[in-house]
Parts: structure tokens; sequence; C-alpha cells
């Protein structure tokens, strides 16, 4: 019997616009949307609503291209500036952070599920195969809930957890494969056969993403598309090649990806700010869609035997294994406080990324794959609840929240400027308080280097001239040399 397309797309529409609607009530509650994505495809699934969605690898391969864009958008937004300072750090979290979470969390995982449940058998090497699918950190968890919330951070933690976040789910992804084949060997595993396969994949994944990185911008740069907006379709095409091509060569195609959109995003390249613009929107999509699809995946029926000894693990994770392994990994790194290595452990996220790596070995038909899968969902459950919703609270109670000066958003003018312009836009309102010197644009006072480049009235935008009769309620935007220029005109116009 043949899918019926229409309603196929009708129940795709359908699940979208439930899941925006629920990320905006979300939003406003404090809640991940994230987490909300999950629960619509589990209230929609086979426990639920009674849409029955088994494939493994159908799942496997959204959450894979999913997961290319994500990481690629990430990359993409990683401003080198940002993260120049904080790149040993965020490299030892993403590489010997990863390696020890899995381990402590393996042993951890062997001795809980060893008393709680005993029937099941779980090996050692099992218990940390399935810590490994959660011992990254998830960027796709880390990125959406710091940038929805705007949460600014003190001493370089943003980007030290971005990066952390963006480049150690390669380490995971082969841990987890090496691991997998370490368990489906009839003979004794070759423990160091394996570590040269993990460090191979990582080099060969790394530099891989560096030149095909460069060779990208400069076919960009060279090619003369007529239509413009194919360039953010011919990046995409790019982003997809880069993991494609590295697999091939035995490299790491999720750190090629990364670390491809990295050199990509901080380079010059033609409709750059489009293409930006075109992978935000993309990277919330292929989240959205990735989320629905693996709720749609578990069976909430299923969580329930397992739900002790999910909590046991997600919390010894959260509270013991995690923080162990990031104070251990930056001990190197004297000058970062306790704080902030503490809020660093806290951020320990779960998302899709152990999901998926779980779908990984329910698709290899690994030993216990179901019981894997099961515990990782719960614990990635828990995660978002506990972690996600008090990213917030937890930064500000342990001082690390920072209060940058808030700027007017630009709602009324579709219109952006490039990272090399270095200047401060903005929207004002003209009030009362801002014609108290007459109501020509001459007579407004404001500082010699703030221009007023276009003004719109009602419906109508049109080019100002100092002589031009400003009224009330016009909306007025503003370029100017920087913020501290762009207060001094907030002031001198009468505005807080």
């Amino acid at each position: 019997m043949g899918i019926n397309i229409e309603l196929l797309l009708l129940v795709v529409s359908v699940l979208f616009f439930v899941s925006i609607l629920a990320s905006k009530a979300g939003y406003r509650l404090g809640v991940p949307a994230l987490l909300l994505f999950l629960a619509v495809g589990m209230l929609f699934g086979s426990d639920g609503l009674g849409i029955h969605f088994e494939s493994i690898y159908v799942a496997q391969t959204i959450g894979t291209v999913a997961l290319c864009i994500i990481l690629f958008s990430g990359g993409m937004d990683t401003k080198l500036k940002d993260i120049r300072p904080i790149i040993p750090q965020g490299v030892v979290l993403a590489t010997v952070g990863v390696l020890l979470t899995a381990l402590t969390t393996g042993l951890a995982t062997w001795w809980i599920l060893g008393f709680t449940m005993p029937a099941a058998g779980v090996g050692l090497t099992t218990a940390i195969l399935l810590a490994a699918t959660m011992s990254s950190t998830d960027s796709a968890s880390v990125f959406s809930i710091l940038r929805s919330k705007g949460l600014h951070l003190k001493n370089n933690l943003r980007p030290t957890l971005e990066l952390e976040s963006g480049s150690n789910d390669p380490m995971a992804y082969v841990l987890t494969i090496t691991l997998i084949s370490l368990v489906q060997q009839a003979t004794a595993p070759n423990y160091w056969y394996a570590i040269a396969e993990v460090l191979m994949q990582l080099v060969i994944g790394g530099v891989m993403g560096l030149l095909l990185g460069k060779i990208i911008v400069l076919i960009v740069n060279k090619l003369k598309i007529d239509n413009g907006s194919l360039y953010p379709i011919l990046v995409l095409t790019f982003c997809i090649f880069i993991f494609s091509a590295t697999y091939y060569v035995k490299g790491n195609g999720y750190l090629a990806v990364y670390i491809g959109g990295l050199v990509i995003g901080n380079s010059k390249f033609v409709h750059k700010r489009s293409t930006l613009n075109f992978f935000d929107g993309l990277s919330w999509l292929s989240q959205l869609l990735l989320f629905l699809t693996l709720g749609l995946l578990v069976n909430p029926r299923e969580l329930i035997p397992i739900a002790v000894p999910g909590l046991i693990i997600s919390f010894i994770m959260i509270f013991i294994t995690r923080p162990l392994s990031v104070y251990t990994s930056l001990l190197p790194f004297r000058k970062i406080s306790r704080r902030d290595k503490a809020f660093i452990s806290w951020v320990g996220l779960r998302g899709a990324v152990p999901i998926i790596f779980a779908i990984i070995t329910l698709a290899e038909n690994v030993p216990h794959a179901r019981l894997i899968f099961n515990i990782v969902f719960f614990c990635t459950l828990v995660s978002l609840v506990l972690q996600g919703t008090t990213l917030p609270l937890v930064a500000k109670w342990m001082g690390v929240a920072d209060n940058p000066k808030e700027k007017s958003k630009i709602d009324n003018f579709d219109i952006d400027f490039p990272e090399e312009i270095k200047s401060a836009t903005s929207e004002i309102e003209v009030t009362q308080q801002t014609l108290k010197n007459g109501n020509m644009l001459m007579n407004l006072g404001m500082p010699e280097k703030t221009l007023v480049i276009m003004v719109k009235r009602g419906e109508v935008y049109f080019v100002p001239t100092g002589k031009t009769i400003l009224k009330e309620k016009d909306k007025l935007l503003i370029i100017t040399d920087d913020d501290d220029a762009l207060a001094e005109t907030y002031r001198d116009l009468g505005h807080a």
C-alpha cells in the first residue's frame, strides 16, 4: 500500500505548526524549544495520537543530515576573534573531557545497571558504549538555548561553550563507532588499534575541513552566478560535500563540517549575509525536524521500566562525572576560576546528538541496543528539563551572567551591514521630546558622526535631508561610529 503524499504533507505541516506554537509558548515560560519539539513528537507518536514511525534508517538519515547542517551553521556563526583566546581549553574539553566523561560514566552505568537491572546482563564495554553516546555536549541544544535566551556570559564562557559543543561531537561519534565494533567482535578487542583509529579520524577530519573550507571560499568568490539567491544553495551543497568526501577518506565528517563552517564563516565571500541568514533558518528547521523525528521514534511506555536507572545515571552524570571530567581537563588552565568551571560543568547539555548515536546502535543491531536508546532518550529529557530550563538562573546565581547594554532592535527596516563596516545601527521613534528644538532634521542636534539614513512614516519610506520635516511616531534608521556614539545619540534625542 503506497503512502498518501497529501496526507503525509498535511501531518508534517500540522506537526511543524504545533511545534512552532509550542516553542513560542515555551520561550515565555523559560522552557527550551527543543524539549517541546521532542514532546510534540511523543504526543503525536504511537503511544499518543497514533502516528507509527519505526524506521531506524530514515531517522538515522534525517539525524545525519540535520546534524551536518547544525554543526556547519554553528561553525559559520562562530567568530575566530572570540574563540582564539580559548582554543586550547575548548579543544581539551572536546577531546580529553569527552573521553573522561565516557569512561567515568560508563563505569558508573555498569555498576548502576548491575544492581537495578541485573537480568539485563549489560557488560562493561556495552555500558561504556552507552556512556559514549552521551559523552558530548550537544551542539544543537547549546546553540539554541544560549542564543534564543540571549544569555550573555563573562570571561569568554559563551565562546568556550560553543566551541566545546561544536567540536566535541566528532570525538563522541568516533568513540561510539569504535566501541560498537569492539562489542561486536567475537575475539578479544584490539584497544591499541581502536585508539589509532580514533586519532586518525580526528586528524583527517580536521585537515579536510580546513582545506575544503578554504577551497570553497575561493570557488564561491570566483563563480559568477547571475541569480544571487543560488549562492546559499551552493554553500549548502558544499556543506554536504565536505561531510561525504571526508567519510570516504576515512576521516570524521562531523569535525570536518564544523571546521569547514568555521573557515567559511570567518572569510569574505559574495552574498555572505544572505548565506548566513539562510543557514540560521535552515539550522532551526533542521533542529525542529530532528527533534520531532526523535520524539516520534520513541515509545514513552518503554521509558517507564528504565526510569529509576535512568534518573540515577542522569544525576550522576550531571553532578559527578561531568564536573569531574571538566575540572580534570582544565587543571592545566589555572586562570579559569572555580565558578567558571562549575558553570561549564552545568552546561553539559544532552540533546539530539546522543539520541542519534543511540540510533546507530539500533541500526547496527548491537546487543541491548533498545535499552541503550531508551536510557539515552530518558537522560536527554532529564538534562533538557533540569539543565536547559535553569541556565539563566544558574548563570546569575554563580555570578557569571553579564548585563550588556541593550540596543534597540531594527524592526521597521529590512537592512543590515557587512561585518567589515565598523558601525552601530539602530532605530529610534520620534517623540515630542525629540522635536523640542524644532521639527526639522537639522534641529535635532545629533552628534557629528551620527547620520539618519532613512525615515519610515506610516508605510512610506524615504531618504531625508537636513530640511526634512519630522513628525511624531516617525521611525528613524540611524548609523553611527560605535556603541558609545549610539548611546550619546539616544541621550541627545531624549531617549533613555
